[in-house]
């Protein structure tokens, strides 16, 4: 299983309540140029800065952990089951 942990170090700097949550699904989107993925839910999630887009791939099933920042779901972290 390899296992992609993503931090957001801008996360931390909001001085705004955070909500903390999970979901998971198949990757149906990638937008590189908006760092973001969208699952097959419709659901959308902002990939940190760092992350290496190149690692995932549409189909592919994940689960992660996500807060919701300024009403933006920032990917935290990032389990693709492989």
């Amino acid at each position: 299983m390899r296992k992609i942990a993503l931090l957001t170090a801008a996360a931390t700097l909001f001085a705004s309540a955070a909500l903390a949550a999970n979901d998971e699904g198949s990757i149906t989107a990638i937008d590189r140029e908006a760092m973001t993925i969208t699952l097959e839910n419709g659901n959308v999630y902002k990939l940190p800065g760092e992350f290496d887009v190149e690692a995932i791939s549409e189909g592919m099933d994940v689960l992660l952990a996500y807060e919701e920042i300024e009403g933006e779901k920032q990917i935290t972290d990032m389990d693709t089951g492989n």
